[in-house]
């Protein structure tokens, strides 16, 4: 039998705190340098192509985007992880 995958709501916890992380707790490395890459190229774009009178947050919301689609990515990937761990026990 597999290891038991990592607790999705753990994955998305890591996740949330720190980029990338949340890939590489389900063992996706790669997967999480890539979005990582992406969260600082796309929050350097928009930081150096936004006018001059939106807030930080306009700013780097490329990069915060990417940050989003990797949390759910990571915690989707573990909680479809889960289910088959789950489904194979019975």
């Amino acid at each position: 039998m597999t290891s038991k995958p990592p607790n999705p709501y753990l994955v998305l916890a890591v996740a949330t705190l720190l980029p990338g992380m949340g890939q590489v707790i389900n063992r996706q490395p790669l997967r999480g340098l890539i979005f990582v890459f992406f969260i600082i190229l796309l929050g350097t774009f928009t930081l150096k192509t936004a006018g001059p009178e939106i807030s930080f947050i306009g700013k780097i919301s490329g990069g915060l985007f990417v940050w989003a689609m990797a949390m759910m990515d990571a915690y989707k990937t573990a909680r479809v992880r889960q289910a088959i761990f789950d489904h194979a026990k019975e």
